[in-house]
């Protein structure tokens, strides 16, 4: 079980429907997941949203279904949906099954599903709608009647039916690295998420962060998990080459201009002293598999790392897809670690 302590939630994140070649079975991964994060103590559980996906508030749905108490973190992209619909998805899913779910709001995503849609706004100016989004959502939420006449959105005496238990409002976070990310999240009372850099080089993570973790008894172990896990991918990198060439997302950016080893290279690395390689890693980043970054190490190790995470102030972490329920496990203990004293950055 991950740690109970009143300032760290953790969430797994929700298996993607393109990589099954079929409903029954994805939704039979959908239930597994998200039943392994409710046993392993996750708040909650993201479920993506992109042009290539099945729809999050549909698998919102399942997740609920499959569990009794686990709160769908619903990415939810403006582009897809007016506030309305978002807002009237989260008062029928809670007065339905009596269950909060939680809003993970987005402002770009891939570029190319973005312009598929018509819609070129630039980085900054998206950001905008976000807020201007939220902006109605949460008013709507908060049972309010809602008269707006904004750049995107007007709606006049709107409310919204059936209502919201106060008790269901849903935790709201921003994915955004950026100043116009943080500026938006501030805006909304909501928590912002970010992809870090190494703890030696961050400062201020005040909200969320997404990693990745793969932690074992010892770093041979571990990294030997994690080459088996993420192999070199010809075609992902060319994806990832791709992605680079089109993407204005500031996080994008910023993990892009790192190259790290495969794990076969880094595996038997250790210091003069016998210190374990860094636990970061962003080698599944660029082959492709996923977009968050890794640590990768032993308990220790990696619970070191996260403790300084917690230090500078993260309070939320999204974790990547687990591969079974015992590598939630896993990482449990690492921040069984990080929330042990000797794992804090002594002070001078």
């Amino acid at each position: 079980m991950f740690p109970d302590r009143p300032r760290l939630r953790v969430y797994s994140t929700c298996p993607q429907s393109k990589d099954y070649p079929d409903g029954t079975r994805y939704l039979r991964a959908v239930r597994n997941v998200a039943r392994w994060s409710e046993s392993a103590g996750c708040a909650g559980i993201l479920v993506y949203t992109d042009n290539g996906i099945c729809d999050p508030w549909l698998v919102a749905e399942t997740v609920i279904a499959a569990t009794e108490r686990i709160a769908p973190l619903v990415a939810v992209q403006p582009v897809y949906m007016h506030p309305y619909s978002a807002a009237k998805m989260v008062s029928s899913l809670a007065w339905m099954h009596g269950r909060a779910v939680a809003l993970n709001l987005l402002a770009g995503g891939f570029r190319n599903d973005l312009l598929a849609l018509g819609d070129d706004t630039p980085h900054d100016l998206r950001y905008e709608r976000t807020r201007e989004y939220g902006e109605i959502l949460l008013a709507l939420l908060r049972g309010e009647t809602v008269t707006h006449e904004g750049r995107w959105w007007t709606v006049r005496n709107l409310r919204l039916v059936p209502p919201l238990d106060p008790d269901l409002f849903p935790e709201v976070l921003v994915s955004g690295s950026s100043p116009s990310g943080l500026a938006t999240a501030e805006a909304l009372g909501a928590t912002p998420v970010r992809y870090p850099q190494p703890p030696d080089e961050e400062s201020d993570l005040r909200g969320g962060v997404r990693i990745g973790v793969i932690a074992r008894v010892s770093a041979e172990e571990a990294w030997t998990v994690a080459g088996e896990r993420f192999p070199a991918d010809r075609k992902g990198q060319l994806l990832h080459q791709l992605a680079m060439r089109v993407s204005d997302s500031h996080w994008h950016t910023q993990l892009s201009q790192r190259h790290h080893d495969a794990p076969a290279e880094i595996a038997g690395r250790r210091g003069p002293d016998g210190a374990e390689p860094s636990p970061y890693w962003l080698w599944p980043f660029q082959n492709y598999h996923t977009f968050c970054p890794y640590l990768v190490g032993s308990y220790e190790r990696v619970g070191r790392e996260l403790a300084r995470y917690l230090e500078q102030g993260a309070s939320l972490f999204i974790l990547d897809i687990p591969a079974s329920a015992e590598e939630l496990e896993h990482t449990a203990r690492a921040f069984e670690y990080a929330t042990l004293p000797s794992a804090r950055t002594p002070r001078e």
